[in-house]
């Protein structure tokens, strides 16, 4: 079954800022997993050490989340199937909580603030404003696709 899909290779996924059911990182993994099943991300990958993030307060399995991509599910769709098979269960105060913590994340010692340091230098020396992993994806995904820092 031929499932609609970006072709990543063309332009990026959606932000890892816009949200579905509060949940940041779910849309562009979604947009992630749909190229992956139709061959066309590009250089992006799904089930990445971003997508973890969300796959543990969501409480699934990336392979499972596939899984129902592979059936054509619509955003809507795969949102209820992970609120009906979710092992974690969070609130929606919660998932909104985690959800403002993501987008606001500064890079750890654990997490490689110097490959941040470096990744942010190569993408854009002169940005002052960039301090969360979000602004560095949407930076090289500007960057990327043509656009100038």
């Amino acid at each position: 079954m031929a499932i609609y899909s970006m072709d990543l290779s063309q332009r990026p996924p959606r932000s890892a800022r816009v949200r579905l059911g509060g949940y940041v990182i779910l849309p562009r993994m979604l947009d992630k997993g749909r190229a992956t099943i139709n061959g066309t991300n590009g250089e992006f990958h799904y089930n990445c050490p971003l997508d973890q993030h969300f796959l543990l307060v969501a409480g699934i399995n990336g392979d499972d989340l596939k899984a129902q991509l592979v059936l054509g599910k619509t955003d809507s769709e795969i949102l209820q199937w992970i609120t009906e098979t979710s092992t974690t269960k969070p609130s929606l105060l919660n998932i909104l909580a985690w959800s403002a913590y993501q987008d606001n994340r500064p890079p750890s010692d654990l997490e490689g603030r110097q490959y941040f340091n470096e990744y942010h230098a190569k993408l854009a020396p002169k940005r002052e404003d960039v301090t969360s992993w979000f602004d560095v994806l949407d930076i090289d995904d500007y960057v990327t696709y043509g656009g100038q820092p």
